[in-house]
């Protein structure tokens, strides 16, 4: 029975729905239901008197049309199953149309699952052909029960049948795709009914609209938006265009956001502080402080009073774009206009202090709130923590954050990222654990065990913290899990994480943005890419879009890899969604450009970067020019910096450095000594990588007593080098200190002359007494082994032991001046300090000996490495296959090239070129042959040299077939010389 089948599914889903007893439904909705008078007994006797008369008569048929009727005129879903119940027992068949509209009832009462069970069962199992009432029915049902497919499965069947839901299941299904991130399904959806139909609402459009624009799809808004004017022919609302005015704004793009304030005034609507406020903070984000102040007046003329929050995103904007005196104008302002300033207003001064690296300025700032009965937050405390940190003054910053803990304030996610940056590698878990220590035991009140951060705890003891402080506060619940899984990212411990993020969800808490962003770098770094891309779908289905520091992290992670191709998909992404790219985003991809010497494209993006109406900063700046200067575009270069000023950016010392580099690398030293003046003049001090860039050029052309004079200046000035210079410092002596003792002086005196010119007004700065005694270097060689040794010991007492890196730089620096027997006493002494030497170290062996023509030497360390299961790579076979052609052992060599087919290596293009020529020399025509035929399987064309040697040798022997090969390569060549595309 029918009425029993509904009792039992009744109590199997009792825990489930709790919803399903009878007494409880949820209100019936509007479309299914009808109006009755009638109470629910006489109702139901009623409709059992009538089935009853006709089938008395036995007028079964008539009984059989009269159900339907009954079933959707029934108060209840109860009276409906007892309608069926009595019309089975009394033998009247139920119909299509019968069950149709039982299934109807139920849905209108809430009965989903029962619904979805008879649809199935009654109407789909059967092949009945479904009404649009129906099937809008079943879109409601399938999207209360989430089965989105389904209920998708249900729309199509309506549109083959060239029919539209109805209003009611359009909004719901809109609903869900909009819940579950599928925003733009949505509005595929929407577009396909309303091009069919002209009954949509207001309500939908403006459901749709609001969600386009919270997820950043403008562009697809203002579409909605523009069809909802002209369909409807009246005004939306004011809270519509504040929607689209308040995502313009988020999106950067404020010219649009104010041609619709304009169109909303015309409208008769007013603009809100709100509004102004919104546009305001678009401006100062841009730093367009003049638009900003213009509109900020034309508020006031308005007479629209600004509020608190309206001049801190006034100060801040000034503060952001360096006017630190118009700050002190606004904030005497806010006084006069009966507005205190707020902890923002202060917290901002704070930041500003610590940017200008004063300090002491933001403690008094800080100190003074107390005073004027301002209680500071969390940020306040995070900004001089840092600074204090940058400064080294680490006893005062865990004062302050002592402090802040004794006050009661809760230290967040962003405060536990800054003490990770200032923590040494390794320690995050213990750096959790005493965040989270403090939280329940000084914040919360909590009795836990005493911590200390040279106890190694377990994941276990911090999870236990982390539900103790669930259990006690749930609102700080997202910040003990944040902090907990960004820790375990940090550490590597994905599992983990994922572990703690799906028990966080279970506890039925939301993560935060920076949570999401951990995961997805975490996933990156390991090289779970597709992971990755599923996460942050995963992501978005939850209701929470990727911000741009998930995209920042995202391309960051991409161009440490290398993979631009991922990268500008990221800015595909961002685009896709009417949003602009932020200028770190930019920054980070324009760098990597740079770095692979595609340095057309990169400026193209920083081009991009400007049509944008983004604002660059220093930082861009400095990463643009680094990029031309390393490309060897110096004049490029100088122009970009030449134009800083005019986007509001003083050049610093890095933009100074990066251009003065540039100019070194190519020989232009009047325009270095020019800019060097100027950097001097604007108070920035040489650092070690300015040093490092003149020395290497002065050693390039050979004069070396300028070198060891600046290498004097460096130590003197104590100038601060990190361990790319000192790298950079050896390699530059070593790999011209064979060329330096063979080199005949330079006779340009021209040149020299700008050389000690340069040289001399860096003297002028420094420290350097009139009369200083410089290095001089009476054995050349034996002096670079002294020196070389001694950075390697300043690089273990300043950094600790020197890596795999440092040591390899050493070594070659030693092969490359011949000093072959130093590069193994530094082999073994890396050992020693427990660094094994891998491929590179061995490689650059292999290429030392042959260079002293030590060949079997070379041979020897090739097979070790093979030996100790360090297998050699494409470049220690090409390196050693070269060297066994230059002194003609073509077997041996021809032997390496088999090796490498069996490993699944090739030669390069110059190991092939000599291969063919050595053969060629020889007029071993078969083995040659052999070779041309490899070198254009793996799509290398032989030069002109050795395809015209091959080609004569070949016809000497009457080889013509093979003679003709290589004559097809050698017109194949012509062509593509005549037409490169």
């Amino acid at each position: 029975m029918i009425l029993k089948r509904f009792s039992a599914l009744q109590s199997r889903f009792r825990k489930l729905t709790r919803t399903l007893s009878l007494s409880a439904c949820p209100a019936p909705l509007e479309q299914f239901t009808t109006d009755s008078s009638t109470s629910e007994p006489d109702n139901r006797a009623l409709c059992v008197s009538v089935l009853e008369k006709l089938v008395r008569r036995g007028l079964m048929s008539s009984a059989q049309h009269l159900l339907p009727r009954i079933l959707s005129h029934s108060p209840s879903a109860q009276d409906a199953l007892y309608v069926c119940d009595y019309a089975t027992m009394r033998g009247v068949p139920m119909d299509v149309w019968s069950y149709a509209a039982l299934v109807q009832k139920l849905v209108a009462f809430g009965e989903f699952k029962l619904a979805d069970g008879m649809y199935v069962e009654y109407l789909v199992g059967r092949g009945v052909e479904m009404d649009c009432n129906l099937l809008s029915c079943m879109i409601v049902c399938y999207c209360r029960l989430g089965k989105l497919e389904e209920a998708v499965k249900c729309f199509v069947r309506l549109s083959d049948a060239e029919l539209l839901p109805s209003e009611f299941a359009t909004q719901i299904l809109l609903r869900e795709f909009c819940a579950r991130g599928r925003v733009l399904d949505a509005f595929e959806y929407f577009t396909l009914i309303d091009d069919s139909c002209n009954n949509l609402g207001f309500s939908s459009f403006g459901f749709l609209v609001f969600e386009l624009c919270s997820r950043g799809y403008l562009n697809e808004a203002l579409r909605m938006f523009d069809k909802m004017q002209r369909k409807n022919g009246s005004n939306p609302g004011a809270h519509l265009y504040k929607t689209l005015v308040f995502g313009f704004c988020r999106a950067g793009r404020l010219e649009e956001a104010e041609l619709l304030c304009r169109e909303m005034e015309e409208s008769g609507y007013c603009i809100d502080k709100v509004m102004y406020t919104s546009l305001i903070n678009g401006y100062c984000k841009k730093k367009k402080m003049k638009l900003a102040l213009q509109l900020f007046l034309r508020m006031l003329k308005t007479g629209c009073e600004a509020d608190t929050c309206t001049y801190n995103t006034l100060i801040h904007g000034f503060v952001s774009s360096g006017l630190f005196e118009k700050v002190w104008n606004l904030y005497d302002q806010m006084k006069v206009s009966g507005l205190p300033p707020n902890v923002v207003t202060y917290q901002l001064m704070i930041t500003r202090y610590c940017q200008d690296k004063k300090v002491d300025c933001a403690m008094t700032v800080l100190d003074s709130l107390t005073k004027m009965n301002v209680s500071p937050n969390v940020h306040c405390f995070t900004v001089l923590i840092s600074a204090l940190y940058i400064e080294d003054r680490v006893a005062e910053a865990d004062e302050l954050y002592a402090k802040m803990i004794d006050c009661g304030i809760v230290p967040d996610h962003v405060l536990f990222f800054t003490l990770m940056r200032h923590f040494p590698k390794g320690v995050e878990l213990q750096l959790a654990m005493k965040i989270l220590s403090d939280i329940a035991t000084k914040c919360l009140g909590l009795k836990t065990c005493s911590f200390s951060m040279s106890v190694e705890y377990s994941e276990c003891d911090i999870e236990w913290l982390v539900d103790s402080i669930v259990e006690s506060n749930e609102n700080l619940g997202n910040v003990a899990f944040g902090i907990y899984i960004s820790a375990l990212c940090a550490a590597g411990k994905t599992d983990t994480a994922l572990f703690s993020l799906d028990k966080l969800l279970r506890l039925g808490l939301r993560p935060l943005q920076s949570t999401h962003n951990s995961l997805i770098k975490c996933l990156l770094q390991e090289g779970l890419v597709e992971e990755a891309k599923c996460y942050l779908g995963f992501m978005q289905e939850r209701g929470m879009c990727p911000d741009m520091n998930t995209y920042l992290v995202m391309m960051k992670e991409y161009c440490d890899k290398g993979d631009l191709a991922s990268g500008i998909n990221v800015l595909d992404q961002i685009s896709g969604r009417g949003l602009v790219p932020s200028v770190a985003i930019y920054d980070t991809i324009i760098g990597c450009l740079s770095r692979k010497t595609r340095i057309n494209e990169a400026k193209a993006m920083f081009e991009r970067l400007l049509q944008d109406g983004l604002v660059p900063d220093e930082t861009v700046f400095v990463t643009m020019i680094n990029g031309y200067s390393k490309n060897r575009w110096p004049l490029e270069a100088q122009k970009l910096f030449d134009n800083m000023t005019k986007h509001g950016v003083k050049p610093g010392r890095c933009a100074y450095t990066a251009l003065i580099a540039g100019f070194m690398r190519k020989n232009m030293i009047h325009l270095g000594h020019i800019y060097l003046e100027k950097m001097l003049k604007d108070g920035h001090e040489p650092n070690g990588v300015l040093y490092v860039s003149i020395i290497k050029q002065y050693l390039r052309k050979g004069d070396l007593d300028l070198a060891l004079r600046l290498i004097n200046l460096m130590v003197i000035n104590k100038v601060d080098y990190d361990l790319i210079t000192y790298v950079s410092l050896l390699c530059g002596l070593c790999r011209n200190s064979a060329r330096l003792t063979r080199m005949i002086p330079s006779t340009n005196t021209h040149s020299k002359r700008r050389r000690e010119k340069l040289y001399n007004l860096l003297r002028q700065h420094s420290l350097l007494p009139v009369q200083c005694n410089v290095l001089q270097l009476s054995s050349l060689p034996q002096d670079v082994n002294d020196l070389a040794l001694r950075l390697i010991r300043n690089v273990k007492d300043k950094l600790g032991v020197p890596n795999l890196y440092i040591y390899n730089e050493f070594i070659s620096g030693f092969c490359g001046a011949g000093m072959i027997k130093d590069a193994s006493k530094l082999i073994g002494m890396m050992q020693k300090q427990g660094v094994c030497p891998n491929q590179v170290t061995y490689t650059i062996l292999i290429h030392g000996y042959i260079q002293l023509g030590n060949i079997d030497q070379a041979i020897d360390i090739f097979n070790k490495m093979n030996v100790i299961g360090c297998v050699p790579d494409r470049i220690a076979h090409d390196i050693l296959l070269k060297g066994l052609c230059k002194i003609g052992r073509l077997g041996d060599a021809l032997c390496i090239s088999l090796i490498m087919q069996k490993r699944g290596l090739f030669p390069s293009k110059s190991s092939y070129e000599l291969l063919l020529q050595c053969f060629s020399a020889r007029y071993l025509s078969y083995f040659a042959f052999r070779v041309f035929e490899e070198m254009l399987y793996h799509r290398y064309l032989p030069c002109w040299y050795n395809c015209n040697r091959l080609l004569c040798i070949l016809r000497e022997e009457n080889r013509l077939q093979e003679a003709q090969a290589v004559h097809n390569t050698i017109l194949l060549k012509r062509s593509l010389s005549m037409n490169p595309l």
